[in-house]
């Protein structure tokens, strides 16, 4: 362990001593898949009263309306869960962003429900590892920042959203609200591997149904009346897939519609995912877009109507993220932990608060792996080691470093 003065060493050994194993079992416990409203409900009071530990405001903020495309192209509002929001000392002259999601891919029918050890200290479960696990690793680390004499001069928002693992639709005006004006940010996903390896850049996502309205005819007695909303549907996802590259990737993910194999198809629903690397390659992906809507329009004589757009913009590593990077890099090394990043194929809230301006590690988390999957695992050991770390970090920003 390296040199830390004794107000870092109280702090970080009083992080690694929070019950967060118990939190996490506890928190596991409850479904909270991102439509399970219920569990979202009770996963966000539980959260509630853990966070209420920390001084400030805490509120629990209604979900912002958000538009679904059905399989039938009708378009109607999707309910989502309640959002945490704590805010504390914002008039302290150092602000930062500190964020974390209660949902997970699990939902209330999903198999994957309860908690085994797979061994002696691995924890498998849906959610301990993305991101029940990082929740009480952010609550301990803060919990021992405020023990210190620096809290007095650290001021900081909280958003634990709920629709995180659907691209935060819901929640993406509240991140950006919370983002506006902070030092930088730490978000709560698990390590990018299970050596502790932070996610540095990271591409943007866009999500897009397309709805296709065509003309039905009887496939037999004039099927040249009809306007084939499937095929429509074909040729556009073949052309959108065609702009793939190394810089792009498109996922046709799936397609709605159709009907008896008597009647041309007057309906169809493609959906479909794509990431650019950059806001360049963005740009080129929409162009894409545009002109493949366009051309597919005017040659089936069809109408094409667009939903959805790049909720995640590409998260490059700015030199305000190398120097965040760099710091956490160095606590790191302080603690007998050896940090590296590696950019990801993945994205998270962290493309959005980099989006703001403002300079993010958002692999803070517990390391673990297998997530999304009924292998989860969390690694018990790197709540109090990634507890350790984010208190170290945390005390040294709000002492000015970066």
């Amino acid at each position: 362990m390296g040199e830390l003065t004794s107000l870092e060493h109280n702090a970080v050994e009083r992080a690694g001593a929070e019950p967060m194993l118990a939190q996490v079992e506890q928190w596991a416990t409850v479904n909270s898949g991102s439509s399970n409203l219920v569990g979202l409900d009770t996963m966000a009071a539980m959260l509630a009263e853990a966070f209420s530990a920390l001084p400030g405001t805490l509120n629990l903020v209604q979900a912002a309306p958000v538009k679904h495309v059905e399989p039938d192209g009708r378009v109607r509002e999707l309910d989502h869960g309640r959002h945490l929001h704590l805010m504390v000392r914002p008039d302290a002259p150092v602000q930062l962003l500190f964020t974390g999601h209660m949902d997970t891919v699990y939902g209330a029918d999903h198999p994957f429900q309860s908690l085994t050890w797979k061994e002696a200290g691995v924890l498998g479960g849906p959610g301990v590892a993305d991101m029940k696990g990082g929740l009480a690793v952010m609550l301990a680390a803060l919990r021992a920042a405020e023990s210190t004499s620096l809290a007095s001069g650290l001021g900081y928002e909280i958003v634990i959203n709920s629709d995180e693992e659907v691209g935060s639709p819901s929640s993406a005006a509240l991140l950006a609200q919370a983002a506006r004006g902070k030092r930088a940010a730490l978000t709560y996903e698990p390590a990018a591997l299970p050596d502790g390896t932070l996610a540095g850049a990271r591409p943007g996502s866009g999500n897009f149904s397309f709805v296709i309205a065509g003309r039905s005819a009887h496939a037999g007695r004039n099927p040249e009346d009809g306007r084939n909303a499937i095929v429509a549907a074909a040729d556009l996802a073949l052309r959108l897939d065609k702009g793939k590259g190394p810089r792009l990737s498109v996922n046709v993910a799936r397609v709605d519609g159709g009907g008896p194999n008597n009647v041309v198809p007057d309906h169809a629903v493609l959906r479909v995912n794509l990431r650019p690397a950059t806001a360049e390659d963005q740009a080129r992906a929409q162009s894409l877009i545009d002109a493949a809507v366009a051309m597919v329009a005017a040659e089936h004589d069809v109408q094409v109507h667009v939903h959805g757009g790049f909720g995640r913009p590409p998260k490059p590593m700015s030199a305000g993220a190398e120097r965040l990077f760099g710091l956490v890099r160095q606590a790191g090394a302080d603690l007998g932990q050896s940090i590296g990043w590696q950019p990801s194929g993945g994205v998270c809230d962290g493309n959005n608060i980099a989006a703001c301006g403002v300079p993010v590690v958002d692999t803070m988390g517990v390391r673990g792996g297998k997530i999304h999957s009924m292998e989860e695992y969390l690694i018990v050991e790197s709540l109090a080691e990634r507890a350790a770390l984010s208190a170290l970090t945390v005390l040294r920003l709000a002492a000015g470093a970066q």
